[in-house]
């Protein structure tokens, strides 16, 4: 059998040849959705003396979107909103193919949703130092004995070719760098105002959904990802942190009591490698926080917690996201890159 007729019977069905182990896809998850690019990571095995030649993805019957040469596929493809029946393929030196069935949803999360792409080339976004005991705000860098930065239109790693990248380091130790953007309400980085105060007070169900990178992430203590919500005098911080240095695993902040409250999920990003987080909150018809699920790489964790509110400091007002990056012990300097950022709201 040829190859090319190989693979159209192939689509058909699942099909392996005698000398396939198979093909594991550990990314997407089969039924998943996705706000903006779905990620893929498989690995595919052969008894064939010559190994696994290449590895592909079809994104529709006939329809070859990628390929890479070799046994391990880690990409991500942009797709327009729908639902695909996708493939992953493998094909092997001896003519054999292997193939697993992915099926994924990619759409803003239905609804009235609405969604900001890209954040991480958009303007407006505040630069700040924090250090113990108590954490103020400073700025611009070097202050306090911490630096920090941030740069845009980054072309490698490369994703989609546009990341930034995040540094901070310093030298006091367990100091982070705090990077925000307001998406609505005054200074909002979107052109959306929402000056007759509208809005936002109507909003109460967030995603934030990103790609992050790091070359040597054993040097973070932590890294965070926030979702914020200010109005009527309250104040909403759906503060989310993978603690990495700090113990591999998720901590939730927690409004009324001011600290962070473990979760037992685990965290263990993968170094040298794009990894896909998003994260699920929600404003509850009584005003609580509900903090939803957590997926990093393909794997969901439903958390479900709620938490009281808090007050909103003055008369802040609008709708904004944090990035952070936490200094280790010796405040060692390290890099981190996002990409394809987008915050979803309705």
């Amino acid at each position: 059998m040829s190859k090319s007729l190989l693979q159209i019977v192939c689509l058909l069905a699942v099909c392996a040849s005698p000398l396939f182990a198979g093909v594991t896809v550990s990314s997407p998850a089969n039924g998943s959705t996705y706000a903006g690019s779905v990620p893929y990571a498989a690995s595919a095995t052969s008894m064939c003396d010559k190994g696994v030649a290449s590895m592909g993805i079809y994104t529709a019957p006939g329809v070859l979107t990628y390929v890479v040469n070799g046994s391990k596929l880690n990409t991500s493809l942009a797709l327009g909103s729908g639902t695909y029946d996708t493939v992953v393929e493998a094909w092997d030196y001896c003519g054999g193919a292997s193939t697993t069935p992915v099926k994924v949803t990619v759409g803003s999360g239905g609804g009235s949703g609405k969604t900001f792409s890209n954040i991480q080339r958009a303007g407006g976004w505040g630069r700040y130092g924090q250090g113990p005991p108590n954490f103020v705000d400073c700025s611009p860098s070097p202050c306090d004995g911490i630096s920090f930065s941030m740069a845009q239109g980054v072309k490698s790693p490369a994703l989609s070719g546009d990341d930034a990248v995040f540094n901070v380091g310093g030298s006091k130790a367990y100091s982070d760098a705090l990077f925000n953007n307001h998406l609505i309400g005054p200074a909002s980085s979107q052109g959306m105002p929402d000056s007759n105060h509208t809005l936002v007070p109507t909003l109460h169900d967030f995603t934030y959904d990103v790609y992050f990178f790091g070359s040597n992430l054993g040097l973070s203590q932590a890294l965070e990802f926030d979702m914020n919500q200010f109005f009527s005098g309250m104040g909403f911080i759906w503060g989310h942190e993978c603690r990495i240095a700090g113990g591999n695993e998720w901590d939730v902040w927690d409004n009324q009591s001011a600290h962070w409250t473990p979760t037992g999920i685990p965290c263990h990003p993968n170094n040298n490698a794009w990894n896909h987080l998003t994260i699920k909150v929600q404003r509850t018809s009584n005003n609580e926080l509900l903090y939803q699920s957590i997926t990093l790489n393909g794997e969901t964790y439903n958390l479900n917690w709620t938490f009281g509110h808090g007050s909103a400091p003055g008369s802040w007002y609008g709708v904004t996201i944090n990035y952070q990056q936490d200094g280790n012990d010796k405040q060692s300097s390290y890099n981190i890159y996002l990409d394809d950022l987008t915050f979803s709201y309705e």
